[in-house]
């Protein structure tokens, strides 16, 4: 899912991944029209007003290129998406031809099997060679292609630029820079919490993770298991923990702390660090513009990036689709080079194209950390249907609060790896 979207999407997940992905199997319908009127789904947003306008652009475009073809772009609610696609892919006459898809729900639409395989056209389009083999990994399920990556975003850290020169700091260059840093801003700043990061904010505990060499799990052929009790993964677990634990940032206040909390936090002026987005930037700049600045987060060691979640959202076709070749075509132009270039300056969404991440981060200097985190290598949740229940579940959530009311991290991982076996084995 994008993580601009994160923030919404927390709040209802347990609404939307109750329901767990519809269990149907479509055949691919034996007509492909090149004409009539093309469905699009599309997600609304808090200000559609930019976004649109770039959408009712390419739509222009496509029809005069199209004499005959009509699209009708509806905008859905992202709170209710499940209910909306359940519904599609049991009623394909109700269905869309095309789809605004978040990453991580992409492994239960699948299952579903309400989208379409598009692994052998993609190689068809000649932009597709240029995206984001990180971009392109989070649109495959077991090998397959199943969109086209339509925006990524990942997070980096913000800092204070005031408060660091106050106090004689850098930039931290590791994750143990990083938690002595934060430790060293609230002793001698305590009226600011040394980093703002929260026990809810499972996008910001995954890079320690990562950082360390752990994993979230690992797959045995169709059989997926969990890694996070491993060592690797206990020590960037520990050191996570330990922003929260050592009162860097204080429990009482930190603990039951989300991910849109951590960077309200920062923005509001009482952090002198926090774990934020490229699509946190205007929140940030609302509340200490000129005050801070922002690079990749450290890994273990000098000179490494902490890999980083790569959310997102793709453009997808629906196997029940009976204009699969406009949709496809279509999604090739929306999603194409131009206008991820037009959406960027519309939205401020990195594009999935190498050649055009680097024309972002070149153009605009406040992008280049994040352009930097993607070229340092992201990284994805397991691409299962049973994600969506973990997530739900709040495993990870869970885990970080034991561990910070007292709980042993072996302990704790153990239990949160018991928890994901059960999702991923449907029990």
């Amino acid at each position: 899912m994008r993580a601009g979207k994160a923030v919404i999407v927390a709040a209802v997940a347990a609404l939307l991944t109750a329901c767990g992905p519809p269990q149907v199997q479509q055949a691919g319908p034996a007509v492909d029209e090149r004409t009539g009127t093309l469905r699009v789904w599309l997600f609304d947003e808090a200000n559609r007003a930019p976004k649109q306008a770039t959408v009712d652009e390419a739509v222009a475009r496509f029809e005069r290129e199209h004499p005959g073809v009509e699209v009708d772009v509806q905008y859905i609610a992202v709170e209710t998406r499940s209910e909306r696609f359940t519904g599609a892919f049991n009623d394909p006459a109700s269905a869309p031809d095309v789809a605004e898809v978040g990453n991580t729900d992409l492994a239960g639409y699948v299952a579903a099997g309400g989208l379409a395989d598009v692994t052998e056209k993609l190689p068809q389009w000649p932009e597709s060679a240029d995206l984001s083999p990180s971009a392109l990994d989070t649109a495959r399920v077991e090998g397959k292609v199943f969109g086209v990556p339509w925006y990524t975003g990942v997070r980096a850290l913000y800092y204070r630029t005031d408060v660091f020169d106050e106090l004689g700091l850098q930039p931290p260059r590791t994750t143990a820079e990083l938690l002595a840093t934060a430790q060293r801003i609230h002793s001698e700043r305590p009226d600011l919490y040394g980093i703002a990061t929260g026990g809810k904010y499972h996008y910001a505990l995954m890079p320690f993770i990562w950082a360390a060499g752990g994993d979230l799990a690992r797959q045995e052929g169709q059989r997926w298991v969990s890694t996070i009790d491993s060592p690797e993964a206990q020590r960037g677990i520990e050191t996570y923990a330990e922003m929260i634990t050592s009162g860097a940032c204080p429990p009482e206040q930190c603990s039951d702390m989300t991910g849109s909390q951590s960077v309200q936090a920062f923005a509001s002026g009482k952090a002198a660090m926090t774990i934020g987005g490229d699509f946190n930037r205007k929140a940030v700049d609302a509340g200490v513009a000129g005050k801070y600045g922002v690079v990749p987060l450290p890994g273990d060691a000098i000179g490494s990036t902490a890999p980083a979640f790569a959310g997102g959202n793709l453009l997808s076709v629906l196997k029940s689709s009976q204009r699969a070749t406009l949709a496809r075509e279509f999604v090739q132009l929306l999603a194409g080079k131009e206008y991820q270039r037009k959406m960027y300056g519309a939205m401020g969404n990195l594009p999935t194209f190498i050649d055009v991440q680097g024309e972002v981060a070149e153009h605009d200097p406040a992008a280049a950390p994040f352009v930097m985190t993607l070229r340092g290598g992201t990284h994805f949740v397991p691409a299962t249907e049973a994600w969506s229940k973990i997530d739900a579940q709040g495993v990870l959530p869970t885990m970080v609060q034991q561990i910070v009311r007292g709980t042993p991290v072996a302990e704790a991982s153990g239990q949160a790896a018991a928890q994901m076996n059960a999702a991923f084995e449907g029990r």
